[in-house]
């Protein structure tokens, strides 16, 4: 039988989880700051300490939010399992049974005989100090059991009251939106059966005013790739929580006698300030053994500049340009499949086209693997135009809820990948094309939501499966094929999660490659994602996706963080630019390994027109930092700039590394610390800093910091 005055102390990487297993419902009674090697005695106590009263017009008991709450323990919040028998059997109300605990995990097992029901909690804290949480339902009954929503929560310190997500849409993700976390429940849903544009990649809430540097926070991720919802709620009786989940189509999950069914995994991280955090995602991702451990390729994908227009020598002279500026990978985008002249139809139908490439893909593979490069190809395994020789013969293979298709979108709709027939034609297809040609990565591309997303007129909701099947996919092809390499790309960055980025190797962050517009982008999916990660290119002086004129020096400083790649035909470039690109691409190369291991730190700074970011090296040995301008400032010369995250005692050199140097007018006179042997201790780095160059708007300056 189990003490009431029990608890379990997870403790790791800085943070502390302490459960109260003693209470109604075990409960989470801290998550956050490490707590240190404290007393049992102590630990008790912390836990009593933290359990409710009895008040005044409220039940005799005053429940708590625990780790498996439900309304029939008089929870009134949102609770962790909602379900039924065909409408009835509502009731659910867990007894704790069993409780497995190891150094950093703890397994907590539940029944409920009355229901006949049984519930599995399993809470971790991974080496960063990153939670992991999920709850798995099973039904014991002799008849079907429906889930209608199971969401895990993580608690709240009360002075949590500010709140931050992401919003956008098309060419603007991740654009961040902050405001009061009030009493009630701040509700974040995707129905897009993909995270969407427009969806959260991370729920934090923190004191007023918390900041990338400081400012302590708390948030949770859902490593999902379907429909999701995540909320903030704060009750009336001091509790305040993250909470999240799959959000379940109507009648999607049916149990039954004897099925299970387990969450997605809650991510939890905490930090003083975003940049503390991001590190607990960064470094946790980091150290998978599947993590993509070689230098990121330099990446060329042939999009912008071709578009459908495929022709072989023009193919061939790009690839022969990228080869010349440094590229590694050479990636040939959409418009090389059968029927595929524009984006009306031909998808499905995975051949290659021998009106365009008599001879398949051969002369331009067998090219680009000479000139040393590795060479990329684009699918998007999971859509099917109308218009092809497979929705032709397999109608029956779309998703659709109704006798007519959902509404469309780019012409295309969703194939139905939990359908045995339509999953076993998309892997053997794909599978042909790896097996024909010298390809070491796929562009996997997504490029619209599942709207009516049943298995056809009249069926069920398909979305979870539809999910599971895509995840089986990629990981059946990448065990078919070791060394490949997968990007996750959704009409740009509509499917960025931790559940796609646990068998792929990057996403695409944006289609947006506006530089000022990748600022925000970039920083506030880097809450989640490494950088390595992140899909980051050069691009095209005047900008396809916003018509703006941007500077090389800007786009290659805002690409220098991640992945770094080139999307632009390259054979336009004069000897000058091609020089000039082949500088950033050397410096690109040179900082990768800094970038895929180092600590991102993003500055707060005091006026709106600068922004500073940069990585610092794990051992704090070195660094590299930004400073880009995006509007005029009021102040000229600017203020000076700090650069923190260093070792406080140790000195450092600190120089200018953009290629091509600083900018500069005649009207200008040098920036006199750039032409000295400047020497600063960290700590004078984080705490004052220096002059940044005089700039005019989109304009930016690579500074590199080493230890002298």
């Amino acid at each position: 039988m189990l003490d009431p005055d029990d608890v379990v102390h997870l403790r790791r990487g800085g943070t502390s989880l302490l459960l109260d297993l003693g209470d109604v419902v075990p409960a989470i009674a801290h998550w956050g700051e490490d707590l240190g090697a404290a007393p049992d005695e102590t630990l008790r106590s912390l836990a009593v300490a933290s359990r409710l009263q009895r008040v005044s017009g409220g039940l005799d008991q005053t429940a708590r939010l625990g780790v498996l709450t439900t309304g029939a323990s008089g929870w009134l919040g949102t609770p962790s399992l909602e379900g039924h028998r065909d409408g009835r059997d509502i009731s659910a109300l867990f007894t704790l049974d069993r409780v497995e605990t190891s150094a950093h995990a703890a397994a907590l097992e539940f029944t409920d005989a009355e229901m006949q029901l049984s519930a599995r909690v399993e809470l971790s804290v991974g080496a960063s100090g990153l939670v992991r949480t999920r709850i798995t339902v099973r039904n014991d009954g002799d008849t079907d059991y429906t889930v209608q929503a199971l969401q895990p929560t993580l608690p709240l310190p009360w002075d949590a009251t500010e709140i931050l997500d992401t919003t956008g849409r098309h060419l603007r993700e991740r654009s961040a939106q902050r405001h009061e976390l009030t009493f009630g429940t701040h509700l974040r849903e995707s129905r897009r059966g993909r995270p969407g544009a427009d969806a959260t990649l991370l729920l934090a809430a923190g004191v007023p005013g918390f900041g990338f540097e400081r400012g302590r926070v708390h948030g949770i991720h859902l490593a999902w790739s379907g429909n999701a919802r995540t909320f903030a709620e704060r009750t009336p009786t001091g509790e305040a929580f993250l909470g999240a989940g799959e959000l379940y189509l109507p009648g999607e999950i049916r149990l039954a006698p004897g099925e299970q069914i387990a969450s997605p995994e809650v991510l939890g991280s905490w930090g003083d300030g975003l940049d503390d955090l991001a590190a607990r995602f960064h470094d946790e991702w980091r150290a998978r053994t599947e993590h993509p451990r070689r230098p990121r390729p330099i990446t060329l994908n042939t999009w912008e500049a071709v578009y459908f227009d495929h022709r072989l020598p023009k193919l061939i002279a790009l690839a022969d340009a990228a080869a010349e500026i440094g590229v590694e990978r050479y990636v040939l985008d959409d418009g090389w499949f059968r029927h595929r002249r524009d984006d009306t139809a031909g998808l499905g139908d995975w051949y290659v086209d021998d009106t365009v490439w008599p001879e398949g893909l051969h002369p331009l593979a067998d090219h680009v693997v000479a000139k040393g490069m590795e060479f990329g190809l684009w699918f998007e395994p999971e859509m099917v135009n109308p218009d092809s020789d497979l929705a032709r013969s397999h109608p029956d293979w779309l998703l659709h809820g109704r006798a007519q298709l959902p509404p469309s979108a780019r012409q295309q709709q969703v194939l139905n990948l939990a359908h045995p027939e339509a999953y076993a034609y998309i892997l053997e297809v794909i599978s042909a094309i790896l097996a024909e040609y010298p390809i070491s990565y796929i562009k996997w591309d997504h490029n619209r939501d599942l709207v009516d997303a049943a298995s056809g007129p009249g069926g069920a909701g398909q979305v979870h499966a539809q999910t599971l099947a895509v995840y089986r996919l990629i990981d059946e092809l990448k065990a078919a094929h070791p060394g490949l390499e997968i990007e996750s790309c959704a009409s740009g960055g509509a499917r960025v999660d931790l559940g796609i980025l646990g068998r792929t190797d990057r996403i695409w962050t944006s289609d947006c490659l506006d530089p000022v517009e990748r600022l925000e982008n970039q920083r506030y999916t880097a809450l989640v994602v490494p950088p390595e990660m992140m899909g980051m290119h050069l691009t095209t002086p005047h900008v396809h996706s916003t018509g703006r004129t941007v500077s090389l020096t800007l786009s290659g400083a805002v690409a220098l963080f991640g992945h770094f790649g080139i999307e632009w035909d390259v054979t336009t470039l004069s000897d000058t630019d091609a020089a000039v690109v082949g500088d950033w691409v050397a410096l690109a190369k040179r900082v990768r390994p800094l970038v895929a291991t180092g600590r991102v730190v993003n500055v707060d700074v005091a006026d709106p027109g600068l922004d500073v970011r940069g990585v610092v090296a794990a051992d704090a040995a070195s660094a590299l930092f930004t400073i880009a301008q995006t509007q005029t400032l009021i102040s000229s010369p600017a203020g000076r700039v700090r650069m923190p995250g260093l070792d406080p005692d140790r000195t450092y050199r600190v120089r200018v590394a953009t290629p091509g140097g600083i900018v500069q007018t005649p009207a200008q006179s040098p920036l006199v610390w750039a032409h000295h042997d400047t020497v600063l201790t960290g700590r004078q780095l984080a705490l004052v800093g220096v002059r940044p160059p005089v700039q005019n708007p989109q304009q930016a300056t690579v500074i590199e910091i080493t230890a002298a």
